[in-house]
This record gives C-alpha cells, sequence and structure tokens, in this order.
C-alpha cells in the first residue's frame, strides 16, 4: 500500500516581490527615522546657542595698598523680604522671598594710618615700639555661587508686572539687604579685636626674627 503525499504549495514570483518590497520599505522607515533623529540632533532647531560678545577688559585705576588684613570672617543670613498690598489680598498684589546670602567680611589694619611716632627704636636697636590704628571691617563681599533665591511667592499683578519688566527678577535689593544684615553682624562679632592681636602677634614675630630682642605694639587709643 503506497501513501501518497500532498505536495507543498507553489510560491508564486509575485509574493516573492510583494515580501522583498515590505522588506525594503521597511528598512528605508527605519533609516529615515534615524536620519531624522540625526538631522534634529545636529541641526537642533529649538536649541540655544551662546555667543559671548563682550568688550575687553578695561583697567580703570591701580591703588598701592599699605595695610594688613588680620582676620576675615565668613557670614551666611537668610532675607525674608515681604511686600504687601494695603487694600488687596496676597494672591493679587504682594510678593515674599526667601533669600539666602552668604559671604565674607575681611578685618583690616591701615599702616598708611600710623603717625610719625608710629615706630620708635631704642639707641642700641634692640627694643622697638609700634603704635598702630585698630582694625577696621571691609564691605561685605558676598559669594554669587552660595547666594541665591530659596524660595518665592508672586502674586498675578506681580506676575504680570515682572513678564513685562525689561529686567524681571531683580535682585538687586536682597543682595543690598543681605549685604547691610552680614556688616550688621560682622561689627557686633569679635573680628575686628582678632585681627588687631593677628597683626600684633605678626609684627613682634617679624621684628624679633630681625634682631629686636623687645618688641611692644600698641594701638593708638591705648595710654
Amino acid at each position: 500500500m503506497t501513501t501518497s503525499r500532498t505536495a507543498p504549495p507553489a510560491v508564486t514570483p509575485g509574493r516573492h516581490r510583494r515580501w522583498r518590497y515590505l522588506a525594503g520599505l521597511l528598512v528605508v522607515v527605519v533609516l529615515l527615522v534615524v536620519g531624522g533623529r540625526l538631522a534634529w540632533s545636529w541641526l537642533n532647531p529649538l536649541g540655544e546657542q551662546t555667543i559671548d560678545r563682550s568688550q575687553p577688559v578695561l583697567l580703570q585705576s591701580i591703588k598701592d595698598l599699605s595695610r594688613f588684613e588680620g582676620a576675615t570672617g565668613s557670614f551666611q543670613v537668610v532675607v525674608d523680604l515681604e511686600k504687601d498690598a494695603n487694600f488687596l489680598p496676597d494672591a493679587v498684589k504682594g510678593s515674599r522671598t526667601l533669600f539666602v546670602g552668604a559671604g565674607g567680611v575681611d578685618a583690616y589694619v591701615d599702616f598708611s594710618a600710623m603717625g610719625k611716632d608710629g615706630v620708635t627704636v631704642n639707641e642700641d636697636r634692640t627694643e622697638a615700639t609700634i603704635r598702630l590704628p585698630r582694625a577696621q571691617l571691609e564691605k561685605p563681599n558676598l559669594d554669587n555661587a552660595r547666594s541665591y533665591v530659596f524660595a518665592q511667592q508672586r502674586g498675578l499683578l506681580d506676575r504680570v508686572q515682572d513678564f513685562l519688566s525689561s529686567s524681571p527678577g531683580d535682585q538687586r535689593e536682597l543682595y543690598m539687604l543681605a549685604e547691610k544684615k552680614i556688616s550688621e553682624a560682622a561689627v557686633a562679632s569679635d573680628l575686628r579685636s582678632r585681627a588687631d592681636a593677628n597683626t600684633k602677634t605678626m609684627l613682634e614675630g617679624m621684628l624679633k626674627s630681625l634682631g629686636f630682642s623687645k618688641v611692644t605694639v600698641k594701638f593708638t587709643d591705648e595710654p
């Protein structure tokens, strides 16, 4: 008894061509997608380009310094500045800003303010007496990298005003207020007395290394 086998259906040339067209179309679509992404990332029509057209730095002046910075203090303050309207709710008109201000204050002794009798030496040049003015405080120097707006709430009118303003988000008032508070804190601290002590130690060590056996450092308000 013989068994008959069914012959596989014949594949027509037209079916081969359709599969090839479909595969070719798929390859073209993939190439278009990949090429489009590469072209978009290269052209980047919605991106931004930074161009620095700043002018050369102009040196305005040079001053000779005759002072010794005896100490420096590092300060940080959180400025909480609120502005309210008289007859409008905060949601309409008003703002509140929390600003972190960080910076340093230098304390220095100005040697140019020494009087004519600022330095006296005995005959055999073994003893020296120096009279100095007290230390002064430099203006606070805020560190922009560590000073920033922590939180801010603004009313609707304030947002519209910032949108129409030529300098929205102006933070000069916050910086000035932070500098004022840091300056007051520096005055209340022992920064100046620390600078006086460090300047005195520096001068005593320097003059003794020059051969003076006794060095006396006084300040102008001392008897």
